[in-house]
């Protein structure tokens, strides 16, 4: 019998019973997020007593050896310390490992053995969650390989519903995949690249992982827009005058110059991470919350894009490319100084970029939006700025009035900021901008889940609605292929220096200001 006083929604977030295959598991994904997610998600109760983890990787080491590196691992980066011993002991016993190489076929048949041999002993009842960590020329490799050891169990086309737990919890074995960014480099390479995948898996079983979306603050932005009677008449072209979206870093490439060169910060964040905090703020109400109701309004932004043509790029885009400064007071290298970086880069470590959403709610509001390497300051932002009132009352003399503006913080001080104008205490009347602001830490407490807790519970769950569609992701790459065309065909000379330490080059200033506007300041 069900018992009344459970907590239904904290049940429904329970998982199925399953093993977890990370490929690449020596790598930095597993140890610094994976398994530090998955231990959490053990120390919360989330996982079912028939759970393993996997580690598929080339290096030859024992079950213990992998088990104690990723203990020391969680007790490095997990956001819990110090581990927990007695559910340690108990997570560490589902822990294990295959050592091959994904080429050789062998790997594939050891892997099933092991798979069949955990459903024995630990009950994971042939449910498999592939995860793959490594880059994408190893995606096609790997799909056909589980495919030929008879790893990948057929769809019941529930595999990316809400609903879809609670239907499979007694149905037949489940087989899903969880794919990291980048998926492809261009719109071509995506769409080969959905359809190696799409030879074994179908698209109810691709999980394709941006961890954006596994943020709480970018998961309360569509509770904030659709939950709040107070904010969504407001959010439309009669009232918002322009949208700024930023994403900035201190750091520079951190020892991945090599994968900077071929991908810059474009393919790095803006094609991904950036596009889809645009589509959260610009769709409409979905629906429900099934998965493909959110995912299918976000699809409509990304048609209604207003392309950006070759001859315009260098009027609606700007890139750059950082060169020495300093950074908290700490002198940096410049890019091209930077291990594995040609002397002669052309690799932009910045973008600003002007875009319209051809829709009736957005129709001639500019989204002006931006990521970086080397800024002033680590800060991910969408700030909408309200239009100006239509007459003002008060002379410039008080103070003046600027516009209104909210704010929603990513990172890392994450919270809601309203700026309004009010007037001083005094006897005359002098206007002072002043903010009412929300801060998760204080309202919450500061120990927030993960990013990686919460998409791996929802793989797990078959919760597809925080991860990207293929017709996302072809979208996205259709609308970015024309701002490299722009740049390919000479359509915008070499990236401008800025100096490490500043915002950005001048011409990103120059974006706003040739339409009367400017970047906020974070």
């Amino acid at each position: 019998m069900t018992n009344p006083l459970r907590d239904n929604s904290t049940f429904e977030r329970h998982a199925d019973a399953c093993a977890v295959v990370i490929f690449g598991a020596s790598g930095d994904l597993t140890r610094r997020k994976l398994m530090p997610a998955l231990y959490n998600l053990a120390l919360g109760r989330y996982l079912a007593g028939s759970f393993a983890v996997v580690g598929v990787a080339r290096r030859e080491k024992s079950h213990q050896e992998f088990r104690t590196e990723m203990k020391e691992a969680v007790g490095k980066f997990s956001r819990r310390k110090p581990v927990d011993e007695a559910v340690w002991g108990d997570f560490e016993k589902g822990i294990s490992y295959v050592p091959g190489t994904f080429e050789d076929k062998a790997t594939y048949q050891k892997l099933r053995e092991h798979l069949e041999t955990l459903d024995q002993e630990r009950g994971t009842r042939k449910n498999r969650l592939f995860y793959l960590a490594v880059p994408p020329a190893d995606f096609g490799v790997i799909a056909q390989g589980l495919k030929e050891a008879g790893l990948v169990a057929p769809s019941n086309g529930k595999g990316g519903s809400r609903a879809a737990p609670d239907v499979q919890r007694n149905g037949a074995p489940w087989t899903r995949v969880v794919i990291e960014k980048p998926f492809g480099h261009d719109l071509a390479s995506a769409r080969e690249l959905n359809a190696t995948v799409g030879k074994v898996f179908s698209e109810d079983q691709v999980f394709r992982i941006d961890h954006y979306l596994g943020k709480e603050t970018v998961q309360n932005l569509l509770v904030f827009r659709f939950a709040n009677s107070l904010f969504e008449p407001v959010w439309t072209r009669e009232h918002v005058d322009h949208v700024q979206i930023t994403v900035a870093e201190e750091i520079g490439v951190e020892g991945r110059g090599k994968f900077y060169e071929q991908t810059g910060v474009t393919r790095d964040i803006v094609e991904n991470h950036l596009m889809q905090l645009l589509c959260l703020t610009a769709m409409e109400p979905p629906i429900s919350l099934e998965a493909d109701a959110v995912r299918d309004e976000k699809v409509k932004v990304l048609r209604s894009l207003r392309p950006i043509e070759r001859s315009l790029v260098t009027e609606n885009v700007v890139r750059g490319q950082y060169g020495r400064g300093f950074v908290r007071a700490e002198e940096v290298p410049a890019y091209r100084e930077e291990p594995d970086v040609a002397s002669d880069s052309a690799v932009e470590t910045y973008v600003a970029m002007r875009i319209f959403v051809d829709n009736w709610r957005w129709g001639g509001v500019p989204f002006y939006v931006r990521a970086g390497k080397r800024l002033l300051r680590r800060v991910t932002e969408i700030a909408v700025q309200f239009k100006k009132v239509p007459h003002t009352l008060f002379r410039p003399a008080d103070g003046g009035i600027t516009p209104n503006v909210l704010s929603l913080r990513i990172q890392p001080d994450e919270g809601i900021s309203i700026r309004f104008t009010s007037k001083e205490p005094g006897q005359t009347t002098i206007l002072r901008d002043v903010a009412m602001d929300f801060r998760y830490g204080a309202a919450f407490g500061s120990n927030t889940p993960e990013a990686y807790e919460r998409l791996l519970l929802d793989a797990i769950r078959g919760d597809a609605t925080l991860f990207t569609r293929s017709d996302e992701v072809e979208h996205q790459w259709a609308f970015m292929d024309r701002v490299f065309e722009g740049w390919n065909g000479g359509g915008g000379a070499p990236p401008p220096i800025y100096p490490a330490g500043s915002w950005g080059p001048e011409q990103a200033d120059d974006l706003l200001a040739r339409d009367g506007r400017r970047w906020r300041k974070p």
